[in-house]
């Protein structure tokens, strides 16, 4: 997860800040998108992350104006590009799959988008190749400018598209699913440079993800969609430690669900009170606490200080082991992670169980 939340400085005449405002989108009848409202700063590195059918790349594609809103603007700075087209978007797009022309060489693929300008805003050919080998040096494939996207592997095809998106100077740049057709290895690898890239050039940057860990590894700030809607926007961390909502606890990393009830503000598990402590908090009646393994802290001892609870399983995961406790007087097994040493627990233990920053929604 990323500590620094800050948004890259941004470089000079390029980064454009964006304004979403209303933003809906229907297909036949169906609706994608549901007045999603967003604001991204100039130079910021923003993840629209979500599952399938959630409408992240139908922003994305909205943003770049490769679809249009049913209503609702986009503006960049100042301007209504609402109805503007793509070339007067001046957006980079990068795509999951690269495309890249195969027929073309490397160089020539950076180019294109320089030489299919109209002829009084495109530069001379001797300023092109200039680019086009800076942007080669800058992705780290500097005498890569021969070859054609056959003779390259994956991560070097995806920085490729990357510096053909960069070639034009956009005052935006998009990623659409950027790293998905690469294996984990090269997934990895290609973030922390796509980050370091970004802390260099500072371009306004959005990319679209469903994949949790690399939203927060990357960005500045995270914005969670789903059914067309936006659930959360925060920095990674405010993301992963005070999730909004039942679908974020859920979306974001792992989380048990406890129901409880909430009386005067404090929720109870059977008679038992809980701490909620700086934990989202739910109207009183019938709610469900959610909490995270590793903020369940497990004692040997029924007697222990804590909510009464029995081992239902242990598995070992590496340096530590996951351990399954059933709380007593529920209908609830809740995960929490325990050193490999020092706890000796077997199925069937009794245990007692505290539960740190956990959060609260009414039931239904």
């Amino acid at each position: 997860m990323r500590t620094n939340s800050q948004p890259a400085a941004a470089t000079e005449g390029f980064p454009m800040e964006l304004d979403i405002r209303n933003i809906a989108k229907d297909f036949g009848g169906t609706a994608a998108l549901h007045g999603v409202d967003l604001h991204v700063a100039s130079g910021e590195l923003v993840a629209l992350l979500g599952p399938s059918g959630s409408g992240k790349t139908t922003l994305l594609r909205i943003i770049a104006g490769l679809e249009f809103p049913t209503r609702g603007q986009v503006f960049f700075g100042e301007i209504d590009a609402s109805e503007k087209t793509v070339q007067e978007r001046n957006v980079g797009f990068v795509f999951q799959h690269y495309a890249l022309f195969k027929h073309m060489t490397v160089a020539d693929n950076i180019a294109y988008g320089l030489r299919a300008r109209p002829k009084a805003r495109r530069p001379d050919e001797a300023e092109i190749a200039r680019r086009v080998e800076t942007l080669l040096d800058l992705v780290q494939l500097g005498g890569y400018g021969k070859r054609y996207p056959s003779q390259l592997s994956g991560g070097q095809r995806q920085r490729v598209a990357l510096a053909r998106a960069l070639a034009i100077e956009p005052q935006v740049l998009l990623l659409d699913e950027p790293f998905g057709a690469l294996d984990a290895k090269v997934r990895k690898e290609l973030r922390r440079w796509l980050r370091e890239l970004h802390d260099r050039t500072g371009h306004t940057t959005l990319f679209v993800t469903h994949d949790q860990e690399e939203a927060l590894d990357l960005a500045d700030r995270v914005v969670v969609m789903s059914n067309g809607q936006i659930e959360q926007v925060g920095t990674p961390e405010d993301i992963y430690d005070a999730p909004a909502s039942p679908f974020v606890f859920d979306f974001i990393g792992e989380a048990s669900r406890i129901p409880v009830t909430v009386k005067g503000g404090v929720p109870f598990i059977g008679d038992r009170a809980v701490s909620a402590g700086s934990g989202r908090r739910a109207p009183d009646g019938p709610a469900t606490l959610y909490v995270r393994p590793e903020n369940v802290l497990v004692r040997a001892g029924a007697a222990g200080e804590g909510i009464p609870a029995t081992v239902a399983t242990v598995h070992r995961s590496g340096s530590s082991r996951r351990l399954g406790v059933r709380i007593e007087g529920v209908d609830a097994v809740v995960e929490a992670i325990a050193p490999a040493e020092g706890l000796p627990l077997q199925v069937g233990a009794s245990v007692a169980v505290g539960l740190r920053a956990p959060g609260v929604f009414a039931t239904g």
